[in-house]
């Protein structure tokens, strides 16, 4: 996680009888929503603070041990599902949606059938989401602020215990689908989310209609069976929390179902049938950089921990580090067809200072000699 956003300008209380009548607070609302179109954001709603079915469910979730590694989940009690236990005076929640998607990014599967080439998830192949939202959303609230004056509020993307799909999801954004991501009919799951804490009694947005039926393409698809059941997830065996989250060894029974995923996973949204209805992002921050949008694998198993720096600066794959990277990419090229330039790029790591980076190359040149390439 992100450390903290800033903290808020003001935490004046709103005297709703004088200073922001009911009427004020409705053209305010319109005029948050148009304000933040201007900024880029495809939709915005509104939601009280409200969670209590949300936070039933994520006890059960962190009791059951789902979260892993992850133990800021549990770290902050209450407070994740309580937005007033986290920023006091909260009343409303302003959740934001932004596509993501760039043009023509959306074989995913045409990509994972390249075993010589690294998978990215679509998300981090632009700029870091979270400065990029996060600059909009103080912009945002910079201009309630100048509308309105001083009021109370604290920005967030994904940078603090927060519960942003159960957020977005009462703010009529979409629907959590069986795969646990946000599903929106006009444009499937391909959008990142961000908030607004504020204490201005703002009018709410009525919750959509769930529209997953008797689908369960996204249980079916996942490689690692990491959707336990619709609407259940265990990150443990989730391909994005072994790339991303774990610091640890990835489990050798879940290595070679990973195929070539050395970032993230996007199998459960790419099978999504909703997603025929994303649209491409205008957004040129999400523009790929550095040819990670189809990279080869031993080329960037090349990379020293300076190379890892300066191509991955302002990205969101920064914060796993060189050596998790270099572990990631291991496995990869042992779950790729064996191959002498394999097993040469392989054993160019064998000394790195890392014993779990070593680990994971000795497993993958076995993988190579297993399969048909004298090591």
């Amino acid at each position: 996680m992100e450390p903290p956003g800033r903290e808020p300008r003001s935490r004046m209380p709103i005297d709703t009888t004088t200073d922001h009548p009911t009427a004020d607070l409705a053209q305010l609302t319109a005029d948050i929503k148009s304000w933040g179109r201007e900024l880029g954001f495809q939709q915005l709603g509104i939601a009280d603070t409200d969670l209590a079915e949300h936070e039933a469910w994520l006890a059960r979730w962190l009791d059951n041990g789902m979260h892993g590694a992850m133990d800021y989940m549990a770290r902050h009690g209450t407070r994740r599902s309580r937005p007033a236990d986290l920023v006091p005076g909260t009343v409303r929640v302003i959740s934001v949606r932004m596509d993501y998607m760039p043009e023509g990014e959306d074989e995913v599967f045409a990509l994972l059938e390249r075993d010589d080439t690294g998978f990215v998830s679509r998300y981090a192949l632009g700029r870091d989401y979270h400065k990029v939202m996060r600059n909009r959303l103080q912009k945002l609230a910079t201009r309630v602020e100048q509308a309105i004056g001083p009021f109370g509020y604290r920005v967030f993307v994904d940078s603090a215990p927060v519960l942003e799909k159960a957020l977005a999801e009462k703010a009529g954004l979409g629907w959590i689908g069986k795969h646990s991501n946000l599903l929106n009919r006009e444009a499937g799951s391909w959008f990142f989310l961000g908030e607004i804490y504020t204490d201005l009694p703002l009018p709410v947005d009525e919750p959509v209609e769930e529209h997953c039926g008797s689908c369960r393409r996204c249980v079916d698809v996942c490689p690692t069976g990491a959707i336990i059941a619709p609407y259940q997830v265990d990150a443990r065996r989730c391909i994005s929390y072994l790339t991303i989250e774990l610091r640890d060894a990835i489990p050798e029974s879940l290595r070679p179902l990973m195929g070539n995923r050395i970032y993230g996973c996007d199998d459960c949204q790419a099978i999504c049938p909703w997603n025929r209805f994303s649209q491409a992002t205008e957004e040129a921050d999400f523009s790929p950089r550095n040819g990670l949008e189809a990279p080869e694998l031993r080329s960037l198993f090349a990379w020293d921990e300076d190379t890892f720096l300066k191509r991955t600066e302002g990205s969101a794959i920064r914060r796993i580090g060189h050596e998790c990277w270099l572990r990631n990419i291991a496995v990869a090229l042992g779950n790729a067809a064996p191959s002498e330039a394999n097993i040469t790029a392989l054993k160019s790591r064998l000394d790195h200072p890392s014993a779990m980076v070593r680990e994971h190359v000795e497993w993958a040149l076995a993988r190579q000699q297993l399969f048909g390439c004298p090591a």
